[in-house]
């Protein structure tokens, strides 16, 4: 692309990484959803990645994830629920992977979960969609919802907090 060299027939030829680099760069100041490059046989896809995930996305399997990590959480705060949390009372269940949350199933459906809604082992909180897998986020603890610290739609961390948990006694 920037030495100005046409491949010839039948040979392979690179696409170089700053070249790969400008088109990235083009996607960004353009708006535009994908650019595609083609070069000899060498042909380079790239898309924009979109703020909300389309329909599809939603669609494939949904593989369930390993159970998250659950722990106590030791912070200060004023509500009933951080004192709870300060005495040991709360679990918080956090992401296993880096992704896209999202509280229900598909668009348009219900929310998995509401605060105050009673959980048991096994049950489906949430999905973190992470390279087109969507991955079933279980509860590992029976109780009752008390907070949902993730924004529907929005990225998450591993190990970010998604939800406080309070156990049955």
């Amino acid at each position: 692309m920037s030495d100005g060299a046409t491949p010839r027939e039948g040979s392979r030829t690179e696409l170089p990484l700053d070249d790969v680099g400008r088109l990235v760069e083009l996607l960004a100041e353009s708006g535009v959803g994908e650019i595609r490059v083609r070069q000899g046989e060498l042909e380079i896809t790239v898309k924009a990645k979109t703020a909300e995930a389309p329909a599809e996305l939603l669609a494939p399997q949904i593989v369930p994830q390993a159970t998250p990590r659950v722990e106590t959480i030791p912070e200060a705060g004023a509500s009933a629920e951080r004192s709870a949390e300060r005495n040991g009372e709360l679990h918080m269940v956090r992401s296993p992977v880096v992704g896209t949350f999202y509280r229900a199933p598909a668009p348009g459906e219900g929310p998995y979960v509401e605060v105050g809604d009673p959980v048991e082992v096994g049950q489906t909180l949430c999905i973190v969609e992470a390279m087109k897998l969507m991955n079933e986020i279980p509860a590992d603890s029976s109780g009752e919802i008390v907070e949902i610290l993730a924004e529907n739609a929005k990225g998450v961390e591993y190990d970010q907090p998604l939800f406080n948990i309070r156990p049955e006694s």
